[in-house]
């Protein structure tokens, strides 16, 4: 209840703060907003990843889900339908094609997922492109269960390393990624151990993207941390998601963008 709250009151406050095209005087942002997120994806991309989200609404097996993070608003027991996973938790697919369509811009050679769950955003940021894409995720039974479905796909590109995430950011030896999704244990201060933990990997072509940025007190305030950063050139706040660059030729700023 409180979380909830807490999203609502984010919200209003955030609100005022957007504005549109007109009102964005980088170049580099102007072009992110009007290609990437106000872009239309192929439909043959639409259909492909509905057709994986669809492969697990059929999908009858239940598991044992063990969160690592702050846990579910929705579920109340580790035994989970993967249906029901997908149905209520899962990402949508306006948040699948956008995260193709930044992999698609940003065109990175390698890609570093933080929460794999059953492999819905997974498969967005994989899709027609030439990313190497390693996803990290701590459950054993929803890391197999992705590994399984993502297979039958045109996935190929796809490594999954089951483990916490602390444990397989260590194992990936301070490895490059051009492009990171951070979307798992939605805590304030694994967030930032996390950020702290990958900024040595960063490039000035590196972007982060961070999920659920306003979605508890605790997310905010890690967000607002994170945008004050030395490091941090820029950042685009879209309430339900927020990026992070690392430009140096980039003035300083944060942008507030509504979709």
């Amino acid at each position: 209840m409180i979380r909830d709250l807490h999203t609502v009151i984010a919200y209003l406050k955030w609100l005022p703060k957007t504005f549109h095209l007109h009102g964005i005087h980088s170049p580099f942002i102007f072009n992110l907003e009007k290609k990437v997120l106000r872009g239309i994806s192929k439909d043959s991309i639409k259909s492909e990843l509905l057709s994986y989200q669809k492969s697990l609404l059929n999908n009858n097996k239940t598991i044992t889900v063990r969160d690592y993070g702050y846990g579910s608003r929705v579920f109340n027991s580790e035994k989970r339908a993967v249906r029901r996973i997908v149905k209520v938790a899962g990402a949508t697919q306006k948040r699948r094609l956008l995260l193709q369509r930044l992999v698609h811009h940003f065109r990175p050679s390698e890609t570093l997922e933080l929460g794999t769950s059953l492999g819905l955003a997974t498969t967005a940021l994989a899709i027609e492109n030439k990313s190497i894409v390693t996803s990290i995720e701590g459950c054993r039974e929803t890391a197999a269960e992705a590994q399984k479905n993502i297979r039958t796909g045109p996935y190929q590109n796809v490594t999954i390393i089951c483990d916490t995430f602390e444990n397989g950011i260590k194992s990936l030896n301070h490895k490059t990624f051009d492009l990171i999704y951070f979307d798992g244990n939605h805590s304030k201060k694994a967030t930032l151990a996390y950020f702290q933990k990958l900024l040595p990997t960063v490039n000035k072509k590196t972007v982060w993207i961070f999920d659920d940025i306003h979605w508890s007190p605790g997310m905010t305030q890690a967000w607002e941390e994170i945008k004050g950063n030395k490091n941090v050139t820029a950042t685009v706040d879209c309430f339900w998601f927020g990026m992070v660059f690392f430009r140096p030729e980039q003035a300083k700023e944060d942008f507030y963008i509504r979709l």
